[in-house]
């Protein structure tokens, strides 16, 4: 079912989480790993930050065949430019399944600070997996 399955990833605790369940997933349906990272400033630093991430993630399940990506988002756009840049990861990569792990915020923090998770939903046409901290 899902053939095509890309992970976006932060480097936290919980995007490993859903890096392992994104591994089941594409071992379950013998589908294509693609894991992407997304950055708002594009200094060499941010650069050699972002691709230390992906780096670590795909040494973490080396045996799969693994695709990384490094996005960069527009920075005056905020949490709003890295769902975008990540949306559309996804449908220039046609991926069927998006894993992204959500930190659970609730109440005031929720509504101030919102989330990645929660803007994908609106803005991704394939199926969301939602992996939440355990």
């Amino acid at each position: 079912m899902y053939k095509k399955v890309m992970i976006a990833i932060d480097g936290s605790e919980i995007a490993n989480q859903a890096l392992i369940e994104a591994v089941n997933v594409v071992n379950s349906y013998n589908g294509s790993l693609c894991i992407v990272h997304c950055i708002t400033d594009d200094t060499a630093e941010n650069v050699r930050k972002g691709n230390a991430v992906l780096d670590k993630a795909k040494s973490d399940i080396d045996t799969l065949s693994v695709e990384t990506n490094l996005l960069q988002a527009d920075v005056q756009y905020g949490l709003n430019g890295i769902a975008e840049a990540i949306a559309n990861a996804v449908a220039d990569w046609k991926a069927d399944l998006l894993v992204v792990g959500t930190s659970n915020r609730r109440g005031l923090e929720r509504l101030f600070i919102g989330s990645v998770a929660e803007q994908l939903i609106a803005k991704v046409d394939s199926s969301i997996l939602l992996v939440r901290p355990q």
